[in-house]
């Protein structure tokens, strides 16, 4: 009987080793698919490796999300929790008021914001700064800041009790990640959506921002960082209007031909192949070939999804970009609305971003509200309205949000930072439309009932999407109770 010596990468007991045998079926395959193999197989043990099932946990009632943040502190007060007692009693201190033991020190305390009692707050109470009226058929009041977005009242879950952990711009980094800015950086609510589900298409990232971030009391990337889950996981900026919205991966012109580009990327995923079969397991590996065959994809994905040119005049004048001041939102809208249709899991807006947000209104409330819901009020009520049209609201969660709402008491001509109490609102995905939840007192001060710490929204957002917060730990890392929140149910449809 023959002997025949054993292959080097055979295991040992004549059957071919899981290296050989990818080596073996050719390296046209494996450079093109392995990198992507070996990454979706990362996503799918995302949540299998705490012994949970692959995919979604819970039923699935949105597949995308667009997350909305108006940077620096909207006023609640005059968007949608409406304080008709604040004209009644606008000039006059709160000690002069029924309302004077509404600054207990003890009550502040307990809501965890540590702020003096005698700080702004003991000053002269603030009149509403704009007029307000009801919408829809539920009866919601609006401001008229945003009358627009009124008028989708029908399809909006406002909840008006909201709170949050600190007293400065932090908190932008807070409604992201839910933790206190001190922390540091944390998984954001996009990474974690991303981690759980992966991606629904080939070339675009699964987690988009766009507009300009935050940029006060964290830096800017942390608002849609990953923090340990690896950047892989993390936001891709757009520059919507550019005209190279994505520089880093469009090569210089007339420097390379897309034929040469083709063979570097082709050597490139055969190089890269040959050490997937040599480390299947290896992190930073998959999260290069990722990299490598995204960048790829974008440089034809993301011009398409940014030229407009194919969308009706109808369309455009929905979104407002027939119009100086709501055109650059306008495009970021309608950006939005274009990546959700072709696969993008979760898109992030930003508008006022840099320092401490342009919504940061100490001073002329009046006047930088007025100017700048002008700019965003028609936008976002063009989206709703384009994607209810289009059959997209079903499975696409909308979220308005902001860091916290703004003092009942004046500054000045405008009003301080105000975390104990603020408003959100959420749309489609799964979530009633017309309702309320939650309430403030009388001033707007507290969130009285049903009050809601930041992450509870997280968590909304998460089991729309079939997620379980308690289903996402990561080994070696563990997350408080408050950043997991629970879930709005009376929200949900």
């Amino acid at each position: 009987m023959s002997h025949t010596t054993p292959r080097k990468d055979s295991c040992g007991c004549g059957r071919v080793s899981r290296r050989g045998f990818l080596a073996d079926t050719g390296m046209g395959f494996t450079g093109l698919a392995l990198g992507a193999l070996l990454f979706r197989d990362g996503v799918a043990r995302a949540v299998d490796k705490i012994g949970q099932q692959s995919g979604p946990h819970l039923p699935q009632r949105a597949k995308s999300v667009i997350w909305i943040f108006l940077c620096g502190g909207v006023s609640h007060l005059e968007s949608f929790d409406i304080k008709p007692e604040l004209n009644k009693y606008g000039g006059q201190s709160i000690d002069d008021t029924p309302y004077k033991d509404f600054l207990d020190e003890k009550r502040i305390n307990q809501n965890l914001v540590g702020i003096n009692p005698s700080h702004v707050q003991r000053k002269q109470l603030m009149a509403l700064q704009t007029g307000f009226k009801k919408y829809g058929e539920c009866g919601l009041q609006v401001g008229d800041w945003f009358r627009h977005i009124g008028e989708c009242a029908d399809d909006l879950a406002v909840v008006r009790s909201l709170w949050t952990c600190h007293n400065d711009h932090g908190t932008q980094l807070t409604w992201h990640t839910g933790r206190h800015p001190r922390d540091g950086s944390f998984p954001t609510i996009g990474s974690w959506a991303n981690y759980g589900l992966g991606t629904m298409n080939e070339n675009l990232p699964d987690y988009v921002v766009l507009g300009v971030p935050t940029g006060d009391c964290c830096g800017g990337e942390w608002t849609h960082g990953a923090g340990y889950l690896g950047p892989q996981y993390a936001g891709v900026r757009l520059n919507v209007g550019a005209a190279n919205p994505l520089p880093y991966v469009t090569p210089p012109s007339g420097q390379i031909l897309p034929e040469e580009q083709a063979a570097e990327f082709s050597l490139l995923g055969k190089l890269n192949a040959l050490s997937g079969i040599e480390y299947p397991d290896d992190k930073a590996l998959r999260a290069r070939i990722k990299s490598y065959e995204l960048a790829f994809g974008m440089q034809t994905a993301v011009p398409e999804v940014l030229d407009f040119k194919s969308e009706t005049a109808q369309t455009q004048s929905l979104y407002g970009m027939d119009e100086k001041t709501t055109q650059p939102f306008g495009q970021l809208c309608l950006s939005a609305r274009r990546l959700v249709e072709r696969g993008v899991r979760f898109v992030q807006i930003f508008h006022g971003g840099g320092g401490g947000g342009a919504w940061d209104a100490h001073s002329e409330v009046k006047k930088n509200h007025t100017e700048l819901s002008a700019q965003v009020d028609k936008p976002i009520a063009g989206l709703l309205k384009d994607l209810k049209r289009r059959g997209m609201l079903d499975d696409t969660l909308v979220v308005w949000g902001t860091e916290f709402g703004r003092t009942p008491s004046a500054q000045g001509t405008g009003r301080d930072h105000h975390p104990q109490a603020f408003c959100c609102w959420l749309a489609g995905g799964g979530i009633k439309g017309g309702i309320t939840h939650g309430s403030t007192d009388e001033l707007g001060f507290y969130a009285a009932e049903h009050p809601h710490y930041v992450t509870d929204i997280h968590a909304t957002v998460l089991h729309q999407l079939g997620l379980d917060p308690l289903a996402l730990e990561v080994p070696g890392r563990r997350r408080l109770e408050i950043d997991l929140g629970n879930p709005i149910k009376e929200i949900l449809a």
